[in-house]
């Protein structure tokens, strides 16, 4: 799962970003209001963490952006002001979680994994496709009732695809949404294709259909047809 967050004291957003990357996220950060939109113009992210007091600006501002920009990204506004007004505000605009600072990290994974099971999973815990469950909560995979055991980074390109059925996704996408901020300075992607190449024989192996389909020039894509 792809992460944005938004907030400007250094010390909480060190703290968010170290618990959810060992966690297994991947997160982007942005300390002000400008580099926040810019971001949120530019990349896809399952969830925003806003906060809304930023310099240049009110994070409530930017709901709106991101939702027009991929409707399925959860926002949690995370905020010092523990203010009925704010709160009513930001989920009018769309929010779809509020929590107010200081709060346990915890929680915070708690709140991320229900709105994306939410917005993504129609608040179910497991995605079936198939003879293929995949369990985002638990970093899970199985393939006709096998745990299939796969790295951080073959997990995360399942579930990657399998949320984007049907769709061709570029190696350029794929790279962005799985490394974050590092893929942007490779110039070749042919790891991707190695991690492909490795996904698909561990699902064919365990009795899997080849839904991983390679598509000429341009990317990959999960269909089952």
């Amino acid at each position: 799962m792809k992460i944005l967050v938004v907030e400007d004291e250094y010390y909480l957003s060190s703290s968010i970003c170290n618990f959810l990357t060992k966690e297994n996220y991947v997160c982007d950060l942005a300390v002000s209001y400008a580099e926040a939109e810019e971001r949120a113009a530019l990349y896809l992210y399952d969830c925003v963490l806003l906060d809304v007091t930023l310099p240049g600006g009110s994070g409530l501002n930017l709901i709106n952006r991101i939702k027009d920009h991929k409707p399925t990204t959860g926002v949690i506004i995370i905020s010092a002001k523990n203010s009925i007004d704010d709160k009513i505000k930001g989920l009018d605009l769309g929010a779809d979680d509020y929590l107010t600072k200081p709060f346990h990290l915890a929680e915070l994974n708690s709140r991320i994994k229900s709105v994306f099971r939410r917005l993504n999973l129609e608040g179910k815990l497991e995605i079936k496709t198939g003879n293929l469950v995949i369990n985002p909560d638990h970093f899970e995979v199985k393939v006709a009732g096998n745990i299939l055991n796969t790295t951080k980074k073959e997990f995360q390109l399942l579930l990657f695809l399998i949320q984007n059925k049907d769709r061709v996704l570029t190696r350029e996408s794929i790279a962005e949404h799985l490394w974050g901020e590092e893929a942007d300075l490779t110039d070749s992607f042919d790891f991707i294709y190695s991690h492909i190449k490795n996904l698909r024989k561990k699902i064919i192996e365990n009795g899997g259909a080849d839904c991983i389909h390679s598509v000429y020039g341009i990317g990959y894509k999960y269909s089952e047809a």
